[in-house]
C-alpha cells in the first residue's frame, strides 16, 4: 500500500512542478506581447502594493513565536513524560503553541499597520 502512496506523491510532485513551470512560461509570453491585463488568467492575481509587503518579517515573527511556544511547552509540560500518555492536559501544549503562533501573526499585523 505504501508503494501506491509513494508513486502518487511522486506523480503529483512532478505534475505540480511541470504545471508551475509551464504557467510561468505562458505568463511571461503574455506579458512580453503586451497583454498585461490578461496576465492574471492563469489563476494568480498580482499582489497589490499594500498587501503582504513584508513576507520575510511575517514568517520570521511566526517562526520566532512558534519556537518560543515550543520552548514554553518543553519547560512546563515535558518534565513528566507520562502526563501526555495518560491524557492529562493532552491538549494544553497544542493550545499554547497555537497561542504563540497567533501572537506572531498579530505582532506582524501591528508592525505593518504602524508602518502605514
Amino acid at each position: 500500500m505504501t508503494e501506491v502512496f509513494i508513486t502518487a506523491t511522486v506523480f503529483i510532485g512532478i505534475y505540480s512542478i511541470l504545471k508551475m513551470f509551464t504557467d510561468f512560461l505562458l505568463k511571461r509570453k503574455i506579458i512580453k506581447t503586451g497583454h498585461l491585463g490578461k496576465a492574471d488568467i492563469l489563476g494568480e492575481i498580482p499582489i497589490a502594493d499594500n498587501e503582504n509587503r513584508y513576507p520575510t518579517l511575517k514568517w520570521g515573527l511566526v517562526a520566532l513565536f512558534a519556537g518560543l511556544g515550543l520552548l514554553v511547552n518543553d519547560l512546563f509540560f515535558f518534565r513528566d513524560p507520562h502526563a501526555l500518555e495518560t491524557g492529562f492536559h493532552a491538549a494544553v501544549p497544542f493550545g499554547i503553541e497555537l497561542i504563540f503562533i497567533a501572537a506572531g501573526f498579530l505582532t506582524y499585523f501591528f508592525i505593518v499597520n504602524k508602518k502605514k
